[in-house]
Order: C-alpha cells, then structure tokens, then sequence
C-alpha cells in the first residue's frame, strides 16, 4: 500500500478527480493550501502599492493506493494536472504501514 500526495493547481481538480475515477482510485481528501517552490511567488499592484505574493494557492490531493494502483494513479494525475508551466506541482508517494476502516475494522488492503 502506498500514500500519494499531490500538490496541483486549484483549476485542475475536477480533471484529476476525473482521471483517478477511471484509474479504479475510489476516494480522496483535498485540502486547500498555500506554497510555493520554484515560482517563489509574484509582485502584485493593489491600489497603487506594490506588494509580493509569497505563498500561491494550491491544492492537496491524499489517496491511498493499493502496490497495483500507485502507477496508474500517478499517470492519471501527472497526465491532467500538468499544464507545461511552472507551478503545476509535485507528486509525493510514501509506503503505508496500515490502513483501518474505523466502522468495520478492516484492516489494509480491505480498508482500501
């Protein structure tokens, strides 16, 4: 079992929610978040005053895989959330020690 965390752009959400939908991934958490990496943010003009924007909105996507899943999961997610540009994000993947359905008590792949 594996953990992948996704960091993408907000607009592209629905597309990779799609993509993981038919790659057989059935749930995830999403959370909205702020960073940045190599863009180091941009300088915005606001009633006349300069100001740096450090942190960008981005999104984080959480799913846990099954060992057979993690690489068409991570093809649905680099292949929609990719744009070309700087700032399309970056995508973690980490082993998962254990999973457990907390109503049935699954444990691993079950409680995938």
């Amino acid at each position: 079992m594996l953990w992948i965390t996704a960091i993408i752009k907000p607009f592209k959400l629905d597309e990779v929610r799609e993509a993981l939908a038919e790659a057989g991934v059935h749930g995830m958490t999403v959370t909205e978040v702020k960073g940045f990496g190599r863009q180091h943010g941009h300088t915005e003009l606001y009633r006349g005053a300069e100001y740096v924007v450090d942190f960008l909105p981005k999104l984080k996507i959480e799913i846990a895989v099954s060992d057979e899943q993690v690489e068409q999961a991570i093809e649905a997610i680099a292949g929609t959330a990719r744009t070309g540009k700087v700032g399309d994000g970056k995508i973690f993947v980490s082993p998962l020690e254990q999973v457990i359905r907390i109503r049935t008590q699954e444990v691993d792949a079950d409680a995938l």
